[in-house]
């Protein structure tokens, strides 16, 4: 893709500040998207972002927001396209994770990972997909799935969960979507050097060299990976992944279930 590529695209990106987010809104505007980023934090963490997008010569909208209300997510939506125009690059990126085992995880804890990870994922494609059919436009929607939805990780059963529903809503809306040219697809990433599990890597390196050498290419993966995935995902030539799960986990899946 080039420089011009998605010129005239506007991208919506839930948990866009987080390492995963703003590295892909970060590729996507190097293709000329404007981009509209949500997350948790305040206005003021979006200021170093900003003027990488203002140095791009791209727009940007930022919005503090709560993924798991449904009227909030859908305001949002309305806004961005007031402020930028239709948004028809979608990211779903916004999750949580707690380690938990089914012994000691709570009901309060399992039912959060699930609101923010499943039920935001669905009220922020929904409403954005919504305004994309009013409007006849095409467009792409990415969610940021796991490996862990497919593959057992012990201590972590309430994301895992979340995940394998949230492969099936991107199957689901896929299918009946396409029709329109609005292609829905996941990436599925395995171990990433990013948010919580970047900040234990750096605290305990000896536990990030253990989980770089039981991934069978023995390469951790980076958010600059994830990102170029997602971009491959909207580019406007990619016209037959439908609901499509883009794999990168160096060979974890062949191994089976998560190694603790």
């Amino acid at each position: 893709m080039n420089n011009d590529s998605l010129k005239g695209s506007v991208a919506l990106i839930s948990g866009g500040l987080g390492d995963l987010g703003s590295e892909s809104a970060r590729e996507l505007a190097k293709c000329g998207a404007d981009i509209a980023i949500a997350d948790m934090q305040s206005a003021d963490a979006f200021t170093a972002l900003k003027k990488e997008f203002d140095e791009l010569g791209v727009k940007s909208h930022y919005q503090q927001l709560n993924v798991t209300d449904a009227a909030a997510v859908e305001s949002w939506v309305q806004t961005v396209e007031t402020a930028l125009g239709t948004p028809n690059l979608i990211i779903v990126n916004a999750g949580i994770v707690e380690q938990h085992d089914f012994s000691t995880i709570t009901p309060e804890i399992w039912l959060n990972q699930l609101d923010v990870n499943l039920n935001g994922a669905f009220y922020m494609s929904h409403y954005a997909t919504r305004h994309l059919l009013a409007k006849q436009k095409k467009g792409r929607v990415v969610f940021i799935g796991s490996w862990a939805a497919h593959a057992v990780h012990p201590h972590i059963p309430a994301y895992c969960v979340s995940k394998a529903g949230l492969r099936s809503l991107c199957q689901n809306m896929a299918l009946e979507l396409a029709p329109h040219d609005i292609l829905v697809n996941e990436v599925a990433p395995g171990t990433v050097n990013a948010g919580l599990s970047a900040q234990v890597f750096k605290k305990e390196p000896d536990i990030a060299e253990k989980q770089t050498q039981n991934i069978p290419n023995r390469r951790m993966i980076e958010s600059i990976d994830v990102a170029k995935e997602v971009l491959h995902l909207c580019d406007p030539d990619i016209k037959h992944h439908v609901g499509s799960c883009v794999l990168i986990d160096g060979g974890n899946t062949l191994r089976g279930s998560a190694r603790t």
